[in-house]
């Protein structure tokens, strides 16, 4: 089984457009929280992004790993930051973390 982190963010994005087009208000509220919630303050954007990619870690979601590694990675995380972040994945989160840890270290590679 081969995920491809590029491929689920684009074809995600795409829907989140659609339901924008149906839902503007629940979307623009989302996106007003999302850009309050990761903004630089106290602790940084890019720890944020790491808290965020641990919970879609532990939650099992393909695009929450595609998007918050996407931005990691953009943030220019490196993958010795990254991995230290999977490990506490894998301590706090057990086997079905280390699965979706691999798979986040996949979705480094492809971005």
């Amino acid at each position: 089984m081969s995920k491809d982190y590029k491929q689920i963010t684009q074809e995600i994005g795409h829907y989140v457009g659609e339901l924008n087009k149906y839902q503007p208000a629940t979307m623009k509220g989302f996106s007003a929280m999302a850009g309050a919630a990761s903004a630089d303050g106290e602790i940084d954007k890019k720890t944020k992004e790491f808290v965020a990619l641990a919970i879609g870690i532990t939650q099992h979601c393909d695009g929450c790993i595609g998007f918050h590694v996407k931005t990691l990675k953009r943030l220019g995380t490196s993958k010795q930051e990254l991995t230290e972040i999977l490990a506490m994945c894998v301590y706090m989160g057990g086997g079905p973390a280390l699965m979706y840890a691999a798979d986040a270290l996949r979705a480094y590679d492809q971005f």
